[in-house]
């Protein structure tokens, strides 16, 4: 799943009149490099939310024939449903099984094919899993220097947890889940994906891994002018 449902407030004024997934990058929107990503690492299905200017994301990315997968969308309300929200309103069309979730407006060479082998542990026991969701975690940002949690080995740990001494790191945007991470959570319905990780890294089921690769969250006109000249320069 691509969650492309934000309003991008601090993108405008562009995001006023595109949807922040679609603004151009090295000649391209980048949600594209997503998706492109994704059907090199031999995904075939991919669920996309869209909430502001949705429509415009159907239009420009259609039904993913182009990529050589399949693309279905999960419409949301004017204003969104936040990320688990998101999420828990499109399970119908992401099936019984762990699936990986993606910020459609980050960039990152972290590879994606490697999200099979975590669905498939996270899922071998889906009444009672040991764990319920993986994340990967990336270096701080200077926007976001107290980062948001600690690693202590591969089991992820709240960023005061006294037990876990590790550095603190920044989530990616990038973590795979099982449906049952989000029961309990209504169709429809407004939540953050705060609140029920907070409750799966108190119960010690959330597993997670530091990525020292590339990775820009594009959440600028500042942040996204950069990458565009990063990548225009690479493909020269």
């Amino acid at each position: 799943m691509i969650l492309a449902a934000g309003r991008g407030e601090r993108m405008r004024p562009l995001s006023d009149t595109t949807p922040k997934p679609l603004l151009r990058v090295a000649g391209k929107p980048l949600i594209a490099y997503q998706i492109e990503r994704l059907a090199k690492n031999g995904f075939h299905e991919i669920v996309i939310n869209h909430a502001h200017l949705g429509g415009q994301i159907e239009d420009v990315i259609g039904d993913g024939r182009r990529f050589g997968l399949k693309i279905r969308y999960s419409p949301e309300t004017f204003g969104a449903l936040e990320t688990a929200g998101g999420i828990a309103n499109a399970l119908p069309l992401l099936g019984d099984k762990a699936f990986l979730v993606v910020n459609g407006d980050l960039w990152c060479d972290w590879n994606p094919g490697k999200a099979r082998e975590i669905a498939r542990d996270l899922s071998a026991s889906p009444a009672q899993p040991e764990r319920s969701a993986h994340l990967v975690l990336v270096d701080n940002p200077s926007f976001h220097p107290e980062g948001d949690f600690r690693l202590d080995g591969e089991t992820v740990r709240d960023i005061e947890d006294a037990a876990a001494k590790g550095e603190t790191l920044t989530y990616a945007g990038i973590g795979v889940f099982t449906p049952l991470f989000f029961d309990g959570i209504p169709r429809g319905s407004f939540m953050r994906l705060r609140p029920p990780l907070d409750k799966e890294i108190f119960g010690g089921r959330v597993s997670g891994e530091h990525h020292r690769g590339r990775w820009v969250n594009v959440g600028t006109p500042e942040q996204l002018a950069a990458l565009d000249r990063e990548l225009t320069t690479e493909i020269k």
